[in-house]
């Protein structure tokens, strides 16, 4: 796939908490879209990496010098955790595509907090109301089923590279998973990978 033009970016807006492969993602993302011949400016981690602190990455594929994401901006925003998918909307338009993983993970900032975490049908219903194009599952329990709950995020990454317009080859998007994962981890990787991507496929 390639973007419509030479003036184009493609903007991802990835967030979610420590612990959930964000890093890795990101990193996968990155060297994918190289492969797939397109520049790519991607933003440092921010947040705290270690299980359960905030984490948010930025990628502009394309036409791009800064990674920043002005609001409203992303054309793909994928959270690894429900109540971040909100946190961040104001990075989203209605024309902007979400891959949510329903499973929530406390993140430190509520946990502790004085506000309890919301019920998930109203996040969700949040989600929707801000979004024309809102791809939501439990991503734990297919990575579950695929045969390591850890492959979670290779299951985000299959679901994303389904969207529509999605710019990254999946080809290559396979082959930066092979050099960036463990060898012996990868028949469940690309399990999960082909998972997330039939979640997404089958809904359109």
């Amino acid at each position: 796939m390639t973007l419509k033009s030479s003036q184009d970016s493609y903007k991802i807006y990835i967030s979610g908490v420590g612990g959930q492969g964000i890093i890795k993602s990101s990193i996968i993302l990155g060297e994918a879209a190289i492969e797939s011949g397109l520049n790519v400016v991607m933003s440092e981690i921010h947040g705290m990496a270690q299980r359960g602190g905030v984490v948010f990455t930025e990628l502009k594929l394309g036409n791009a010098q800064s990674s920043i994401i002005e609001e409203g901006q992303a054309d793909l925003l994928i959270s690894f955790e429900p109540m971040e998918a909100v946190r961040v909307m104001n990075k989203s338009s209605k024309e902007t595509n979400f891959v949510v993983n329903t499973a929530p993970i406390m993140p430190f900032n509520i946990s502790n907090s004085e506000f309890p975490y919301p019920k998930l049908e109203d996040i969700l219903t949040e989600l929707k109301s801000n979004s024309n194009s809102l791809f939501a599952f439990n991503a734990e329990k297919i990575a579950e089923e695929s045969g390591n709950i850890l492959a979670m995020n290779m299951v985000m990454l299959g679901a994303a590279a389904a969207i529509e317009g999605f710019p990254i080859k999946k080809e290559s998007l396979i082959k930066a998973m092979d050099e960036n994962l463990p060898p012996n981890s990868l028949d469940i990787n690309h399990k999960a990978f082909e998972m997330g991507y039939k979640q997404v496929k089958s809904r359109k």
